[in-house]
């Protein structure tokens, strides 16, 4: 029984004291031992097998036993030791308490007593304070009280805490009592030396005014204001008198006169009180600042006075000579004093037109009246005079208005004197150098106004860029486009024959055509320049006026003029090529009896295309853009052209509708290569313009199929044209029919037949002419075309 319990109460010791691999790790290092016993790994077995390794050796097994049972009993005296030593732990633990609580109450009876003596001295030296205070304010000591004052001051301070008791309080009272003595005393002394009424004035700084500023520092800020506000009041009360509204120096044109004054009023002050008041009160700029606000009012107040006596030269006199003196201040003064004062400074320019550009500096006679300064977001006095000026701008804005005027009314003399650009030149095609003359006025007009104000002025120049460039847009660019005379009359077959290449002229000459494409980049100059002007003004504007600046409709006027000069060269294009379509539909198609080379009116319009399409291209070679929407626009507007004038060759007999078939190739070959067409540069065409040539010119082809189809069986007839052409418009139906030159009555039937076997429409469309299936691809129909090039090359 007594093994079965012990083997029972290993078990659970075992389960018991299962440590941690931490634990076990710490134990190791703290009490290192050899034993087995003492592994975290021990293993049962394998120690028996140890001690028994042979059946030998089990003889020895009691003793075995009886040295581990003696070990163990050993291991429970100790434990039992280390257990009965704890049991007096809690009573030292006590005794250390009651040591500590009363070395804790020694700390806060020596921190209360050094409380105590510290308050003390402090008392002392309040009361030894207030008494030297009041003496030294007697006499007027005003050095040695700067320094006291702040002392006690500071040691005042410390008995916030303490005003309860009655001695506290009536120092607290002695020391407010002298504050106030003082900071009236010292404004008695600054009236006394500078006093309000008379400007005489003493011959040098005083000592003991200059002690009295120190301490007016440590004194209410109320006393530093007024003693500030009285000095800077005499030291300007002369300007006022000089420059009353009713003297002669008082108006616009002898302005520089009030700076030159508070020049030599500064130098002035620097020599005599330069030294008197503290350098943190920054008098010399306080001084300069007043003056400012004083010349901002007086100036407001003579022009309202005398506004009809405003020119604009006077008015950018007096601006620019302003402006000069507010970067003269930025250039002397921190800005310090304008913390509550500063006007609104402009939006931070971002705006490239900002940038001085080479030579601008430079003063021509015409720009001698223009206003100079240095830029607003550096200059910390921007505006604090010039603001003045204001609202009186509605003067240089209606000078803006004339000189703009004056400049449209030069260019479009200057364009009738010089003529338009001439091909072959430089010139020829680009844009017209008055564009750049009129937006570099914008933009200097721009910057000078944007200086001079961000509000309702920029809003009022705003408009009259807005007026100029629509003016601009219908007198140099409209205004000048050639006019297109009436369609020329149409050629007859046998005039196409006997014609010379190169002997019928374009309907514009080369330097009409060159002066088109030259409007047209103008214009789209403009376009963009003027979108750029349009987000620089928004720049310069102040934030709540920036909705009130689109130019929109003015960038949609550039827009029309490219449209304009871009149909001009279409219509002209299309018009020359008008003849030879005519001719073509008056051919005798149905008399043709062979296939030969493309015909005369092939030939004809070929020649116009490569007369005119170099010319554009080389001139639109800057706006490769609006050369593709050239090119597209033409054939958007031949192909529809050269399809009609197709229905009209009838009857067509099926060798014409052969040759008509290599016609149409012929020009489905040219207009593929349109953009390139005359150019050692082959580049390939855009996909969007080869898709519609591909389409349309497929298109012609198919009805030219058609047209050779026999048509009986009519059924079959009428189902190859719906699957070739995909068109269910009876109308187009029956223009084959007329080209295969049937007779009305084959036609009706036909036309009966076309009806019925049209495809239903699905369910909810709209019942229209066109079909639901779609049409042969390119590649398809470049096959077929293949094939019939093949067969007229075998009749050939």
């Amino acid at each position: 029984m007594m093994e079965e319990e012990e083997f029972e109460f290993a078990e659970d010791l075992e389960a018991i004291l299962h440590l941690t691999p931490e634990v076990q790790l710490a134990i190791e290092q703290v009490f290192p031992s050899q034993d087995p016993l003492d592994r975290a790994d021990f293993n049962a077995v394998e120690y028996i097998n140890t001690l028994f390794p042979t059946e030998q050796s089990l003889a020895n097994i009691d003793d075995v036993v009886n040295k581990i049972r003696l070990k163990i009993r050993r291991l429970d005296d100790n434990i039992r030791t280390v257990v009965r030593g704890q049991t007096n732990v809690g009573q030292d633990g006590r005794q250390v308490k009651e040591i500590t609580r009363d070395i804790k109450q020694l700390d806060h009876a020596k921190r209360h007593l050094t409380t105590s003596i510290t308050t003390l001295n402090h008392l002392h030296m309040l009361a030894g304070g207030v008494d030297s205070l009041e003496a030294m304010t007697r006499k007027r000591q005003y050095g040695e009280v700067a320094n006291l004052l702040q002392g006690v001051v500071n040691v005042l301070e410390h008995f916030h805490k303490y005003m309860g008791i009655p001695q506290i309080r009536q120092l607290s009272e002695r020391v407010k009592a002298a504050q106030s003595e003082l900071g009236t005393q010292i404004l008695a002394d600054f009236e006394e030396a500078f006093p309000s009424q008379g400007s005489k004035r003493p011959g040098g700084p005083s000592n003991v005014l200059r002690d009295a500023c120190l301490v007016a520092n440590v004194l209410d800020p109320r006393i530093k204001q007024e003693i500030i506000k009285k000095f800077i009041r005499q030291h300007l009360s002369e300007y006022l008198v000089l420059f009353q509204e009713n003297q002669d120096v008082a108006w616009l044109d002898k302005i520089d006169r009030r700076y030159a004054w508070i020049k030599r009023q500064l130098v002035d002050y620097e020599e005599k009180y330069g030294r008197m008041f503290p350098e943190e009160w920054c008098m010399t700029e306080r001084i300069a600042v007043e003056f400012c606000h004083i010349t901002r009012t007086e100036l407001a107040k003579v022009m309202r006075t005398r506004a009809k006596e405003i020119e604009v030269k006077l008015l950018l006199f007096a601006i620019q000579r302003t402006t000069n003196f507010e970067g003269l201040l930025a250039k002397r003064f921190t800005g310090c004093t304008l913390t509550d004062k500063r006007p609104e400074s402009p939006l931070d320019p971002t705006n490239p037109f900002l940038e001085d550009e080479p030579g601008e500096d430079v003063v021509t006679e015409k720009d001698e009246d223009l206003p100079r300064k240095p830029k607003a977001p550096d200059n910390p006095f921007h505006g604090i005079v010039s603001k003045c000026f204001e609202p009186h701008l509605y003067v240089y804005i209606e000078s803006q208005d004339k000189n703009l005027g004056e400049l449209i009314d030069r260019f479009v003399a200057d364009f009738r004197t010089q003529g338009p650009p001439k091909a072959g030149t430089e010139e020829g095609g680009a844009v017209l150098p008055s564009c750049a003359d009129l937006f570099v006025y914008y933009k200097k007009c721009m910057v000078q106004c944007s200086q001079l104000s961000t509000g309702e002025p920029m809003i009022a120049l705003t408009t009259i860029f807005q007026k100029f460039l629509r003016e601009y847009a219908w007198k140099i660019l409209s205004g000048n486009l050639p006019k297109s005379s009436s369609n020329s009359g149409g050629l007859t077959i046998s005039s196409l024959l006997k014609e010379k290449e190169g002997s019928e002229a374009a309907k514009f000459t080369v330097d009409e055509l060159c002066l088109i494409c030259s409007i047209l980049s103008t214009a789209e100059y403009c376009l963009a320049t003027t979108q750029q002007l349009e987000e620089k003004l928004k720049e310069k504007v102040d934030k709540v006026l920036v909705e009130r600046i689109n130019l929109t409709g003015e960038m949609d006027t550039f827009s029309t003029v490219i449209s304009n000069s871009i149909q001009l060269l279409v219509q002209d294009l299309d018009a020359a090529c008008d003849p030879a379509l005519t001719a073509m539909s008056k051919m005798p198609w149905q008399s043709v009896e062979h296939v030969g080379d493309q015909s005369p009116y092939v030939t004809s319009i070929i020649m116009h295309i490569k007369q005119n399409v170099p010319i554009i291209r080389d001139n639109l070679a800057s706006t490769r853009k609006y050369f593709t929407q050239f090119c597209i626009k033409f054939t958007n507007s031949f192909i529809p052209k050269f399809i009609n004038h197709l229905f009209r060759c009838k009857p067509i007999s099926m060798v014409g509708a052969e040759q008509l078939l290599l016609d149409t190739h012929s020009l489905k070959t040219v207009l593929l290569d349109l953009p390139s067409i005359g150019s050692q540069v082959l580049r390939k065409a855009p996909a969007s313009y080869t898709k519609i040539v591909v389409k349309g010119m497929t298109r012609a082809e198919m009805i030219l199929k058609v047209v050779m189809a026999p048509h009986e069986p009519p059924v079959v007839f009428v189902d190859n044209y719906i699957k070739l052409l995909a068109d269910g418009n009876p109308e187009t139906f029956q223009k084959i029919l007329d080209m295969k030159g049937l007779k009305r009555s084959e036609q009706s039937s036909m036309l009966e037949l076309f009806r019925q076997r049209l495809p239903t429409p699905p369910s909810g469309a709209d019942g229209g002419p066109s079909l639901s299936f779609s049409a042969p691809t390119p590649e398809q129909e470049s096959s077929r075309i293949r094939k019939l090039e093949k067969l007229i090359k075998k009749r050939l």
